[in-house]
């Protein structure tokens, strides 16, 4: 969810007020994926190297974080969204941990959307804590195969993304889900988040639907060489 700033320096407002308008989007983006058939939706809202920003700016999301936990929860539930985290809640005030972990306690058994942020979350962060953990559960070297490394990732129970959508302008992943977008359909729009709409998601999923995903074969009937032709 990339633009946030940039919507804001565009209208001469502080940066936090683009970050504000931009969780408001959340519901919008939300509802139309739910009535697109979209069963998995992962938002990124705070990388681990946001904590590079100006503190204020910090303080900043992370307060929206808690106000938006507390305004969007009756009607996520309503829509039978399922919310899930990923990334670490280290560094997070305990109240909002307690916040986070009691949303996802009470959405646990939605079942038409599962919703996940992505927050204070890196791709490479994911690894790490992937490793570790495989280390100490002893697994051998000779065990360990894409499975499991799947088991010990933070999305072990989600799969992995048809299609990642980056707004803004920006063309690339910046760290985001490393393993699992190895086949993924990526999107660049230019579009600042804030301004992203329906209308945008399905530009994009229509877009997705003109693709052909071919997991490093060959098309049916294709008379590629052994490279599958490109």
């Amino acid at each position: 969810m990339d633009g946030n700033g940039r919507w804001a320096a565009q209208r001469g407002l502080p940066r936090l007020s683009g970050h504000d308008r931009g969780t408001s989007n959340i519901r919008r983006i939300t509802t139309a994926a739910a009535e697109l058939g979209i069963e998995y939706l992962t938002l990124w809202a705070f990388s681990t190297d946001n904590w590079r920003r100006p503190q204020d700016e910090i303080d900043g999301i992370l307060r929206i974080l808690a106000e938006v936990i507390e305004r969007e929860l009756d009607e996520l539930d309503r829509q039978g969204a399922r919310l899930r985290h990923i990334g670490s809640l280290e560094g997070l005030a305990p109240d909002l941990q307690t916040a986070v972990r009691s949303a996802i306690e009470r959405t646990k058994t939605n079942d038409r959307l599962t919703l996940t942020l992505a927050f204070n979350y890196s791709g490479r962060q994911e690894l790490l804590a992937a490793i570790k953990s495989l280390v100490e559960s002893g697994v051998s070297a000779d065990a360990i195969d894409e499975a499991t490394i799947q088991k010990h990732l933070f999305t072990h129970d989600l799969p992995d993304p048809d299609l990642i959508i980056r707004t803004s302008g920006e063309c690339r992943i910046s760290n985001f889900l490393l393993w699992q977008s190895a086949y993924s359909e990526l999107f660049f729009t230019p579009t600042l988040w804030p301004d992203f709409g329906a209308e945008g998601l399905l530009e994009a999923v229509r877009e997705f639907g003109r693709r052909e995903r071919r997991f490093g074969g060959v098309p049916e009937n294709s008379s590629g060489g052994p490279l599958g032709g490109g």
